[in-house]
C-alpha cells in the first residue's frame, strides 16, 4: 500500500487499540563539510541550501496527506529546521522537540573524517564499529544499547501521549535504524538511511511497532534532488 493510500483508510483499518502513526523524517543536507562523510553525532550544524529545498519538497508531500496533528524534532538545528518548514506547510503547527531524539553521540569520533578517524581516534574507531551493542564510544560516546534505550523512551512517551494520531518525528538515521531494528528484530542489518526519507511506522497494543512505508523518497522524484538524497550511510552519525 502506498503512504497516500495507508493515511487514507478508514479508521476501522488503521487504528487499532493505543496505535500511534509515526512518519518518521530523516533530517535533510547539511552544511558542505559533511559531502565528505564527517561524522556529525550532537555535533549541532545547519542545513545547507540544498537541504531547505529538500525539506520544502518533503513538506509539501506530506501538506497532501491527511492532518498531521503533531510534529516533533530533535533539538539538533539539521532537524530542527527541517520540522519547522514540515510544521509550517502542514497547518502552521508548533514545533515540539526532544533531545532524546537526537542521533548517536558519537563522543571522540565526532567532527572527524570518516576515512581518517581510524588514525587519528584509533581506540574510538575501534568502539565505533563494534560488533557488540554495549560498547560505549571513548569521549562521552553511547554504546547501541543505549542510544537504542534513549530513542525507544522517547517515541513510547510520544506514543502514550497521542494514542490515534498523526505525528511526524524528525530524527536522525541512528534513531530510525533502531526503529527498523525493533519493529524487524529477525531481519538484516539495515545499513543505509536514506537522506529525505519518509518512514512510516506503527505503534500499537502498547509496545509493538511494525513498519508501513521505509525508505519512501518519491517527493523527490524529477526535482534534481533525487541522487543528493541518498546520502546517509551507517557512517554518517
Amino acid at each position: 500500500m502506498s503512504l497516500a493510500g495507508f493515511l487514507a483508510a478508514p479508521p476501522s483499518i488503521k487504528l487499532t487499540l493505543r496505535l500511534l502513526l509515526f512518519v518518521m523524517e530523516k533530517h535533510l543536507g547539511m552544511q558542505r563539510e559533511r559531502s565528505s562523510s564527517r561524522l556529525g553525532g550532537h555535533i549541532d550544524v545547519e542545513l545547507n541550501d540544498a537541504g531547505r529545498q529538500q525539506a520544502v519538497r518533503v513538506a509539501e508531500r506530506l501538506s497532501k496527506e491527511p492532518k498531521i496533528s503533531y510534529v516533533y524534532s530533535s533539538d539538533l538545528k539539521r532537524a530542527f529546521e527541517t520540522a519547522q518548514i514540515i510544521a509550517a506547510r502542514c497547518g502552521n503547527l508548533e514545533v515540539l522537540t526532544d533531545p532524546h531524539l537526537r542521533e548517536r553521540h558519537l563522543g571522540d569520533m565526532q567532527g572527524l573524517v570518516y576515512q581518517e578517524a581510524s588514525k587519528i581516534r584509533p581506540i574510538a574507531y575501534k568502539a565505533f564499529l563494534s560488533n557488540r551493542t554495549d560498547v560505549d564510544i571513548p569521549g562521552g560516546g553511547e554504546s547501541l544499547d543505549k542510544l537504542y534505550d534513549r530513542c525507544t523512551s522517547a517515541l513510547q512517551r510520544i506514543g502514550d501521549k497521542h494514542k490515534g494520531e498523526r505525528v511526524v518525528v524528525v530524527t536522525h538515521g541512528g534513531v530510525i535504524r533502531s526503529r527498523y531494528e525493533r519493529a524487524r528484530p529477525k531481519a538484516r542489518k539495515v545499513d543505509k538511511i536514506l537522506n529525505t526519507s519518509v518512514n512510516v511506522f506503527r505503534l500499537f497494543d502498547g509496545d509493538k511497532w511494525r513498519i508501513q512505508v521505509w525508505g519512501d523518497v518519491t517527493h523527490l522524484d524529477q526535482t534534481g534532488f533525487l541522487k543528493s538524497g541518498f546520502g546517509g550511510d551507517r557512517t554518517s552519525g
